[in-house]
């Protein structure tokens, strides 16, 4: 995605743009080797969807007329922490419930179409290639997966690197006689476990998801989603676990684990479901964040970007939305009209990174068994934190600007304004005096769509 979206911008710009891509890309609609993630849950966040939207206009229509759904990311979802679900109200803010490759293809399809546009399928990286005594970067040396291995020196007047968190970069940097970027790192022990159903009955009525988040006093949790408008019951099931605890990839045991969570009605939906898929499983040892804006050197005609720069915990759902952040910074640079200037450049998609970062690394921190520097301020971060998202269940405004926030909309800093602090701090108020019982004579129904039992006299 990132790799998409740098392409998307730079095709404005330069007269050709060649895309390296190690896998086939071309028409495919399913998971693939480059990106092991992509079978398990993705979320756009809002301010990746509208900044999509904007490149790609009319890519929300495109792929609801596919029939994947779209509903509002605070009034359509059901958000539960420890159990409880944070109060329900439309933001305005449109959420997509669609899987990696599905939207990841939509994306492709739209930069495909861009006439100085070139694919390079099936092709590996192997090195930089400098000039200049190693100033700058003239190009890169690839081989050709179907092409018995044939190398191939491409070359350009500007080189991104969008390979992901497997980025070689820093090491191809050393190898030059650069110093590697420092490295901030948070392990998580983190892993994703997925498996692909087929529902007997419809538990979302109308919802897109019902996703319990991981907490630190419940530090296991799920993504829960419909696949389609016009299967609505098949969706998928991703369970998360941190630091080692993780669901099994045997059905007994991923179902166990799916019992083992705070909201019911999650394992009650998929106990008689049908399976489609086997479950797998998706590790990330530690959240990367590389400061390339540190340091004083870097070769010119070189840029970094997406995942390549800051690897979040993906729970948070924040990778695709910095990607198409660091985007809109590039398009800027490009609109000065000069080559970009590869430490202003990391300088400026810093700015970008800097609260979500915060936001996420600081919120691992508060898990027991993560391993990082928790500084005072992480600490007043994380118990104002768990306060406002308590007060979130019975306030909808807090719930609103919470997942405001959450979706990279606003600043964090929009969760500390006065009349915000208020509200989160305020005590509750004491319940109505309850009146007389009526006796009980029996139960009737099943359970209501937050997974507890309805009685009734």
């Amino acid at each position: 995605m990132g790799g998409l979206l740098a392409a998307r911008v730079l095709s404005d710009a330069y007269e050709r743009v060649t895309i390296v891509d190690r896998d086939v890309l071309s028409g495919v609609t399913e998971p693939r080797r480059g990106v092991p993630h992509g079978p398990h849950a993705h979320g756009l966040l809002a301010r990746g969807h509208q900044i999509l939207e904007e490149l790609f206009p009319g890519l929300t229509e495109r792929l609801t007329s596919t029939g994947v759904p779209i509903g509002d990311l605070s009034g359509g979802i059901r958000w539960y922490f420890n159990g409880q679900r944070l109060k329900p109200r439309d933001s305005g803010l449109a959420c997509l419930s669609a899987t990696r490759p599905v939207l990841e293809a939509q994306v492709r399809v739209g930069v495909q179409a861009i006439p100085n546009v070139t694919f390079v399928e099936q092709c590996d990286i192997l090195e930089l290639v400098p000039t200049d005594g190693g100033q700058r970067i003239s190009g890169v040396r690839v081989r050709h997966q179907n092409q018995d291995d044939a190398t191939e020196l491409i070359t350009g007047d500007l080189i991104v690197d969008a390979t992901g968190r497997g980025s070689r970069m820093p090491a191809w940097l050393e190898a030059l006689g650069y110093e590697r970027p420092p490295e901030e790192k948070v392990k998580i022990g983190l892993a994703y476990c997925t498996r692909l159903y087929r529902l007997r009955h419809d538990p979302f009525q109308g919802d897109l998801a019902i996703n319990p988040v991981a907490t630190p006093q419940n530090p296991r949790g799920a993504f829960f989603f419909r696949l389609s408008d016009t299967d609505t019951h098949q969706v998928q099931l991703s369970l998360t676990g941190m630091v080692g605890d993780h669901a099994p990839t045997d059905p007994e045991g991923f179902e166990a684990f799916a019992k083992s969570l705070p909201l019911p009605l999650i394992y009650e939906s998929i106990k008689d479901a049908e399976p489609l898929t086997d479950p797998v499983r998706f590790g990330v040892p530690a959240s990367t964040r590389r400061r390339y804006e540190r340091l004083t050197r870097f070769p010119e005609n070189l840029l970094v970007t997406g995942d390549a720069v800051c690897s979040f915990n993906p729970v948070y759902g924040q990778g695709m939305t910095i990607a198409s952040l660091d985007a809109v910074t590039l398009r800027e640079h490009l609109r000065r009209g000069v080559p970009p200037q590869p430490l202003a450049f990391f300088r400026d998609i810093a700015k970008v990174i800097d609260s979500p970062w915060s936001v996420a690394a600081g919120g691992d921190l508060a898990f027991a068994g993560v391993e990082g520097h928790q500084t005072f301020s992480v600490r007043m971060q994380n118990s104002y934190t768990a306060k406002f998202l308590a007060a979130a269940t019975r306030d909808a405004h807090l719930s609103t600007l919470f997942m405001r926030v959450a979706g990279l909309v606003e600043s964090p800093t929009a969760m500390m304004r006065p009349s915000t602090i208020f509200r989160v701090l305020r005590p509750r108020r004491a319940p109505a005096t309850p009146a007389a019982p009526i006796p009980f004579t029996g139960v009737q129904g099943g359970r209501d769509q937050d997974g507890r039992l309805d009685k009734a006299a």
